[in-house]
This record gives C-alpha cells, structure tokens and sequence, in this order.
C-alpha cells in the first residue's frame, strides 16, 4: 500500500536557516513518479479522475482503506508517464502535484512541518524558480501558495479517511483482482486492492442509501465504479508500451 512518502526520497524540514538561498525549479518533469504503479486520491479528486483512471481502494488494515489511481499493471511502472517524463493525462492527482512538498505531522497529530525532498533536482542556490524565503527570513509569496496548497489537501484527506470509514462500517468493499491478456498469452494480475460490491451497495437499507446521497457520497461510489472501466485503458497503454520496447529493440539490433 503507498504511504504519504511513496515518492519522496530524503524530506526534510523546510528552514530559513538551511533554505535561506535556495530556489525551486518546478517544471513538466514526473520522473520522481516513474516506478510506482498507484498513486493516493482524494475523495474530492473522483469527478475528474474517474474520466481517465481506474480508482480502487487500498486495505488500510485495522485502519481506514484509502482511494489509489491504477497507473500501472507492473510494479513499479507508470504507464501514464512518456518516455520523457511527461503526463500522459488531463488530470494530474494532486499527490504528484504537492511533490516535492509534503507536510510532516508531529505524534498527536496536530503540528504540521513544511518538508521538500532533498533528492529533487529542482532545488538549487542559482535562483532558478521560485525563491523559498525572502532576505528578511520570512516565507516567499511561493512558499506561501504552497503551505494553502497543502492545508487544503491535509483537509481532504481527512475527508476522505471519513469517507472510507464509512465504507468500511458499511462493509461495502471486497477484494478485487484485474487481469491483462497479452499477445502471447502473458497474463498479468493486479491484486491487493479492494472494490465496492454493487450487491452489497444494492443491499443497503433505504436509510443508508439516502444518508449516502445527502452527503454526495453515493455518486462517489458510482464514480469509482464507472471508473473501473479504465483498465481497459491501463491495458492498451502497456500493450503501447510494449510496442513501443520491441520496436526500439528492432532499431537497435538494425543500428548495430
């Protein structure tokens, strides 16, 4: 299952005293997100990632399950990363948007410290991008939209833990598997997730189901659903990427 630091090397505290001089540089580049074949979403995030990813939901266990984007049917492989480190899709899932940022949460849970990962190449003392701090120490206006850009994601994931805790109560998740046949007759298996069971939504008593609907939460449910659809997407970008390896094989073995 991902944890908040899935793609972050080394996070560290964000500091006047350590970051005083330094920049960052903030492109198009998505390479930090290369080997991970799923990525957290917020419950907020399903309108538009549903159009494009299929969305299921990580077993947290004795804790709550949390809502993932399938980008890959290997792991540590993202299909929705070109060979140059680009975004593949309209939406961008808002974890990899926040990096190299994350917040780092104290043991009770109520103090929040800015970290950037070290590891990013887009740090630099050259002054290119965005300034962290001001000469006078205090917070550039970037590092400002950032730390509003992470309050309001800590704000969704809570959110979206209150969502899942009701599924979970509701016990409308069960485990799922995908399965992609491969010219050749390769099979490979995405297992580990879990997926809401339309007979088990359908079972659910008329007050539960209107409960679900005030709060927005049922069309959630049908989103994710819907979404599922998309593997066959995730398929076709691996069979392109197949593709794309045996051909660049070809060209090479004719260079040589």
């Amino acid at each position: 299952m991902p944890t908040q630091l899935l793609i972050y090397e080394t996070a560290v505290p964000v500091s006047f005293q350590h970051h005083g001089r330094w920049s960052v540089e903030v492109g198009t580049d998505y390479a930090f997100s290369r080997n991970v074949n799923a990525l957290p979403l917020m419950a907020v995030e399903f309108p538009r990632a549903a159009a494009e990813y299929a969305i299921v939901f990580a077993d947290g266990g004795s804790a709550e399950p949390m809502p993932l984007v399938i980008l890959g049917v290997r792991v540590k492989e993202n299909l929705y990363l070109s060979s140059d480190n680009q975004w593949q899709a309209k939406y961008i899932p808002a974890f990899a948007r926040r990096y190299p940022f994350v917040f780092s949460r104290s043991e009770d849970g109520k103090t929040f410290t800015l970290c950037i990962d070290s590891a990013f190449s887009g740090i630099n003392q050259q002054g290119r991008g965005q300034r962290l701090f001001e000469e006078d120490g205090k917070a550039a206006p970037y590092t400002e939209d950032v730390l509003k850009f992470l309050q309001e994601y800590e704000a969704q994931f809570a959110r979206t833990q209150a969502f899942c805790r009701k599924l979970k109560e509701l016990d409308l998740l069960e485990p799922m598997q995908a399965q992609v046949t491969v010219p050749g007759g390769e099979k490979l298996s995405l297992t580990g997730f879990l997926a809401v069971s339309r007979a088990k939504l359908r079972a659910l008593s008329g007050e539960h189901l209107a409960e679900l609907a005030k709060t927005d939460e049922l069309e959630l449910l049908y989103l994710h659903l819907n979404s599922m659809r998309n593997f066959n997407e995730v398929k076709d970008r691996y069979l392109a990427s197949r593709g794309a390896a045996v051909e660049a094989r070809e060209a090479e073995t004719a260079a040589a």
